[in-house]
């Protein structure tokens, strides 16, 4: 593992493997570095691949108050550490980070890869418009629980008997330990409609990826996508769902980068 300072002073960590052309992973909401891990081994033959974890996670430093322009900054960080440019990727709303960073530091993004930025073109299946306050009230009261749980069920959608076993899963209490950031995730989703104008700002080649076997919205959202992209290329990787397999999807992403 290692380390760089951000511009706020935050300490950022990351893992770095293989050789060649620099690309930054960013993991979406929920999750830390770990949830990248199987895409950074399939990367590594070919780039040398930065997986870090997003400040609040793993590691990382979690310098408060927080705000969206951090974040760039510590992907910024990263890329300056790799060497001034990198290709950037990121997953759900991973995938929204990145494409705010893509925006604001276009010299030093080359190239973009987005898997499935939850954007919902639909406004009715939108979570609330206060749903990173919700998250914060929760954490405030020290309900960390509640708030993965609020994630699972009014964010993500999943069903009740889903997230009833999941409080039961090993794996809940990593859950609570990240929950704060939950709020993080939800602010830079803003109300989860499609950033039209933002999307169509980036100038660097961009891949959208959905998969076949994904929630329908992502499709609905990754064309919306497409469509307002200067260069961009839209690809379904089939059998596919969110929680996606790194191999498949390294060997799209190796395709595309070259």
């Amino acid at each position: 593992m290692e380390s760089v300072t951000s511009k706020d002073g935050t300490i950022i960590t990351f893992d770095k493997l293989g050789a060649g052309k620099p690309v930054v992973l960013v993991s979406g909401g929920s999750v830390d570095k770990g949830s990248n891990a199987s895409l950074a081994e399939a990367l590594a033959s070919h780039y040398t691949v930065y997986n870090y974890d997003r400040r609040g996670r793993g590691k990382s430093g979690d310098t408060q108050p927080y705000a969206v322009e951090r974040e760039i900054e510590d992907i910024e960080a990263v890329i300056d550490a790799a060497g001034g440019t990198a290709y950037l990727y990121g997953s759900s709303s991973g995938a929204a980070l990145a494409l705010e960073a893509a925006r604001k530091l276009p010299t030093k993004v080359t190239k973009l890869v987005l898997w499935e930025p939850p954007y919902i073109m639909n406004p009715a299946m939108r979570p609330a418009a206060n749903t990173a306050q919700i998250f914060r009230d929760f954490i405030a009261q020290g309900k960390r629980s509640e708030a993965a749980e609020h994630f699972m069920a009014k964010v993500v959608g999943l069903p009740p008997e889903f997230v009833a076993q999941a409080k039961s899963s090993p794996w809940w209490p990593a859950q609570e330990a990240i929950a704060h950031t939950l709020s993080y995730d939800a602010t830079v989703m803003g109300d989860y409609s499609l950033p039209e104008g933002k999307v169509a700002d980036l100038s660097m080649p961009t891949l959208i990826l959905a998969g076949g076997a994904s929630f329908p919205f992502m499709h609905e959202t990754a064309d919306a996508i497409q469509k307002n992209l200067p260069n961009g290329t839209r690809r379904t990787l089939e059998g596919q769902q969110h929680n996606v397999d790194g191999a498949v999807l390294g060997a799209a992403i190796t395709e595309f980068l070259g």
